[in-house]
Order: C-alpha cells, then sequence, then structure tokens
C-alpha cells in the first residue's frame, strides 16, 4: 500500500508563516498530480493548492499570492508554504496524492490531515 504522512502544522500568528510537508511511501512506481486540501469548522473540504509531476501548479483564489505549492520528486514529497496567514487559514490541512502503483494501477491516496490555526 501507499501512505502520505503530513508534518507541519501548528499554531501561527497573524501575519505568520508555516510550512507543511507531506511524504508518500510504500508501493509507488510513481506519482502524478499531489495537491493540498484543506476544511475549517462548518464547511466543506476545498482545494488550496495542486502540483504535476512536472511542477505546473494551480491555486485557489483564496490563497493566490500568499502560498506556495512545491515538491520533490526524488523525495515523493509536497510542500505548502503559507505566508501572510490570516485568522481564514485556519482549517485541518490535507494531502493528496495520485499514485501510479507497482501494480501499475492509479489510486488516489490522502494524508492523515494536520492542523493550522492562526490566531493571536
Amino acid at each position: 500500500q501507499v501512505q502520505l504522512v503530513e508534518s507541519g502544522g501548528g499554531l501561527v500568528l497573524p501575519g505568520g508563516s508555516l510550512r507543511l510537508s507531506c511524504a508518500a511511501s510504500g508501493s509507488i512506481f510513481s506519482i502524478n498530480g499531489m495537491g493540498w486540501y484543506r476544511q475549517a469548522p462548518g464547511k466543506e473540504r476545498e482545494l488550496v493548492a495542486t502540483i504535476t509531476s512536472g511542477g505546473s501548479t494551480n491555486y485557489a483564489d483564496s490563497v493566490k499570492g500568499r502560498f506556495t505549492i512545491s515538491r520533490d520528486n526524488a523525495k515523493n514529497t509536497v510542500y505548502l508554504r503559507m505566508n501572510s496567514l490570516k485568522p481564514e487559514d485556519t482549517a485541518v490541512y490535507y494531502c493528496n496524492a495520485d499514485v501510479l502503483r507497482l501494480d501499475r494501477r492509479y489510486e488516489i491516496y490522502w494524508g492523515q490531515g494536520t492542523q493550522v490555526t492562526v490566531s493571536s
């Protein structure tokens, strides 16, 4: 199987920065797209950012210009650098990956989620 393990969440002051990491491991042949989603209390899970295997990125309008998604293909890891954080960014953040497994089947996997709280 494939596992995605997230790290880097925590409490940060408004205007501060935080960097999330998500490392995939297991029966991986390669990884196509990777992304970050978030879910705030009382709201639906929403797309934050995506990145292709070639490095093309896409962002939600609410985070454009503040967040940066990147990846290290050699480490099967995706990152989310969050700058100028606002209280509205408070949510559980989930990474996901479109994985081509060793058995040559594509499967979507999700991380366990990491809490990001922006508060003074």
